[in-house]
């Protein structure tokens, strides 16, 4: 049976030119274009948008860097996906915006030196890629805020458990299961923001995020994502989790946020 590697990776898609022939095609097609008053990376976007210039999408190198390092190279399972990739390196709106691309695939092969101007890391062929920016992500955890917590205190709490709690965890490239879990967790089930906020309002401080195969393990491969908060004046610790089917290549939920007690 063939056991497949999969990525569920967050990060942001960088353009590279593979090679100097590439690079001058591009420039003399940006010449061509209207692309007056447009920064680089917009102007970019705007010549790869363009059917004429659909070759020269095939032809760059996509990198997915997570936290400032070069991770992965993007390749499409459907050639028809280059359009994704090429939305992927859009700027956001609003340059205080950051923006955040969620990679899904299969991890190959470590890509040869001369397919990316040198840059050996493992390829991803990738059957999603959903961009987003973090403004866009608040807004819409904020629809499942509960009235009793104010919008200001919430908004804290998505970011700092969005930032701190799962994209600097270390070495979070999407590639294990109890990363995959978290970063499932962090763009699809608004419910962990919700308890800490819960929690943050109650004195208590998120103190740990640990991820642990489930008892419920068995033909399928299933981990439990505990989430603990401490009370910052009588330092007594609460435990909830959630249970997260990592088998195949888009995880799932098992179970929703319940009660965690040691066994």
């Amino acid at each position: 049976m063939t056991t497949y590697s999969y990525v569920y990776a967050l990060g942001s898609v960088e353009p590279r030119f593979p090679r100097l022939a590439v690079e001058k095609e591009l420039a003399q097609a940006t010449g061509r274009a209207d692309t007056a008053g447009l920064t680089e990376r917009r102007a970019l976007h705007r010549v790869l948008s363009q059917r004429q210039n659909r070759y020269l999408a095939r032809q760059l190198c996509y990198v997915l860097t997570i936290e400032g390092l070069e991770t992965y190279i993007l390749q499409p399972r459907d050639p028809a996906d280059f359009d994704l990739l090429v939305e992927a390196i859009r700027p956001p709106d609003s340059p205080e915006d950051a923006k955040i691309d969620l990679a899904i695939g299969v991890r190959g092969p470590v890509a040869p030196p001369e397919m990316c101007n040198g840059l050996m890391v493992p390829i991803v062929m990738f059957d999603q890629i959903y961009s987003f920016t973090k403004g866009l992500l608040l807004r819409e955890i904020q629809n499942h805020r509960p009235q009793e917590i104010e919008e200001g205190p919430f908004a804290q709490t998505v970011s700092e458990l969005f930032n701190r709690g799962i994209l600097q965890m270390a070495d979070n490239a999407g590639a294990t299961d109890e990363h995959r879990a978290l970063n499932y967790l962090a763009v699809r089930y608004p419910a962990i923001y919700v308890r800490a906020a819960e929690r943050h309002g109650q004195n208590a401080s998120l103190t740990a995020v640990d991820v642990r195969p489930s008892r419920l393990s068995g033909v399928r491969r299933i981990v439990d994502v505990i989430f603990s908060y401490t009370h910052r004046q009588t330092d007594v610790t609460e435990k909830y989790f959630v249970r997260v089917d990592v088998t195949e290549e888009f995880p799932f939920l098992v179970t929703k946020m319940s009660p965690y007690y040691d066994r």
